[in-house]
């Protein structure tokens, strides 16, 4: 079968490692989705690649940043891609002429603002396209359910992004705490320099908060780790003051925790606890672009993984010093020169989801099978979903929510 045809829809930091003008100043400066996917078609996995913005102006600039920053830094790797809207032009609804260019059996990924997720994925099912989501899928469960039935109807697969299912230390975790026995209490964090902000500023606190974005991950891997349990109550709370100062929206939060109840589906007397703590208002230079790591506790052991310091740090006279992640996406070129991060936990996530549908247009495997694998499809982050709208309406309504499913379908009180 002919290689995969995708679409990348969204320009920014996470495709291009192009934000206000010029590189990131994050740990993604030349971006995560495009260097994933240039380098998946230099191995024969993907073909024909296009991207597609609001903002057609941009792509010259995207363009001479790939080039210099991939293509002259890995052996020459082609950085060649369609785009949407023309140079000339800015069309907050490209993304449908984008997608209209597409066959049946294509694929997009979708990294654009939180809000507009639903739309451009339904628009997409709704033509038989496969689609990769970054977390959180959507914001709300209504929508996550509508984007399982729709995916289902046209027998698309729908990928979630949630790469920390693939970091090896997670994992491997994942797996042993199958045999600790029953759940019973969950801690995590995870955080961003203030510097982020700067990157958000057009959304954060308006059309989403740091508990969607970064809550969750960890989230995420609790309910992969926990199948036989659900959550039944969630109640937020909030910490305000840095990110006005900043010039954010006045109702946007710095630091967001989510207290959820679980219980065992099968015997609602016992019952577990998550803590769920996210902020992007951590210091500039804390070492570590990300803080991110998690207590897991059972009934026969329990689990304590922190991902932020690896055992690698490099000291700099202008940085400091700093702990690198480079299992996540390892940018150093190999011997020959060309780009070897294909181990990095961010580059396995999209790789993960181009061979799924490979073998599902191949006919070699089945939506149902793709959920039993574990993969975070929509079926298997539907509870991520709920956690995550129950904490901003907890904390816009300033009361517990009540987390209910009924024979697989799910509601929030």
């Amino acid at each position: 079968m002919a290689p995969l045809n995708l679409l990348m829809v969204g320009t920014g930091e996470y495709t291009t490692g192009f934000v206000g003008g010029g590189m990131s100043g994050s740990d993604k400066k030349v971006g995560v989705v495009g260097l994933t996917m240039f380098d998946l078609r230099r191995r024969g996995k993907v073909d024909k690649l296009s991207m597609v913005g609001t903002s057609g102006n941009k792509f010259p600039a995207i363009r001479e940043h790939l080039h210099k920053n991939i293509t002259q830094v890995y052996n020459g790797l082609d950085t060649s891609f369609s785009s949407f809207p023309a140079d000339d032009k800015r069309d907050a609804d490209a993304y449908k002429e984008a997608i209209d260019a597409l066959s049946p059996g294509d694929a997009i990924t979708i990294f654009t603002p939180d809000t507009t997720h639903f739309p451009i994925a339904l628009y997409a099912i709704q033509r038989k396209i496969h689609v990769l989501i970054t977390k959180p899928a959507v914001q709300l469960l209504e929508h996550h359910q509508k984007l399982l039935e729709e995916s289902r109807k046209h027998g698309v697969f729908v990928f979630i992004e949630h790469h920390k299912r693939f970091d090896p230390a997670y994992a491997d975790a994942r797996y042993k705490a199958k045999n600790l026995g029953d759940f019973n209490y969950f801690y995590s964090y995870m955080s961003q320099p203030k510097s982020q902000l700067e990157t958000f500023k057009a959304w954060a606190g308006k059309d989403s908060d740091i508990s969607y974005y970064l809550n969750s991950h960890h989230i995420d891997i609790n309910e992969s780790m926990v199948p036989d349990y659900k959550p039944v109550k969630v109640m937020a709370s909030g910490a305000k003051g840095i990110a006005t100062d900043l010039g954010c929206a006045p109702q946007t939060e710095d630091t967001i925790t989510l207290l959820v109840d679980w219980v065992k589906k099968s015997d609602e007397s016992k019952r577990a606890t998550g803590v769920y703590t996210a902020s992007w208002t951590a210091p500039q230079k804390a070492g570590v672009h990300s803080n991110q790591y998690f207590h897991y506790m059972a009934s026969k052991g329990e689990i304590r993984t922190n991902q932020a310091k690896r055992g690698y740090d490099v000291t700099e006279d202008d940085a400091g010093l700093v702990w690198y992640n480079p299992f996540y996406m390892k940018y150093a070129p190999d011997e020959e020169g060309n780009f070897a991060g294909q181990t990095g936990y961010g580059y396995i996530s999209f790789e993960k989801f181009v061979d799924a549908v490979t073998t599902l247009k191949e006919g070699r495997v089945t939506l149902d099978e793709l959920d039993k694998r574990g993969l975070p499809t929509l079926k298997n982050t539907i509870a991520t979903g709920a956690i995550l709208e129950a904490g901003r309406r907890s904390l816009d309504e300033k009361r517990p929510i009540e987390i209910v499913e009924e024979n697989g379908v799910w509601s929030l009180k």
